[in-house]
């Protein structure tokens, strides 16, 4: 469910966007992965509402400044919000890395209950 969310809402960007690893031949992509999944809120021992917490790496060997501003608006309108951001560079492949976390919220959930 939140992975073809993250794939729909990426999807105009014309950018390969791969869950975790990417084996295309594109110098720009985007990978990403949830790092932690949790309840958010509770009711009658039934998880009503689930916390995604997601990790975008944005990959280039050319400046992606302008894609990450884009990346950053199409999250948003999906309904995520930025926690935080960092600017790496990768010294043994010569390729500058962004990391970007959000959350969203989604209602459903789990059963805590077998009955």
């Amino acid at each position: 469910m939140i992975n073809k969310l993250l794939m729909e809402t990426l999807k105009p960007l014309n950018i390969p966007v791969s869950f975790q690893k990417y084996k295309g031949k594109e110098t720009t992509y985007i990978t990403f992965f949830n790092y932690l999944e949790q309840g958010e809120q509770y009711a009658d021992n039934e998880e009503k509402a689930t916390g995604y917490y997601i990790q975008l790496d944005v990959w280039s060997k050319n400046d992606y400044t302008e894609l990450v501003e884009k990346i950053i608006n199409y999250m948003k309108v999906a309904g995520f919000t930025r926690t935080s951001a960092a600017d790496l560079f990768e010294e043994d492949t010569k390729i500058y890395h962004k990391t970007i976390r959000f959350f969203i919220q989604m209602e459903g959930g789990i059963s805590l209950c077998q009955g």
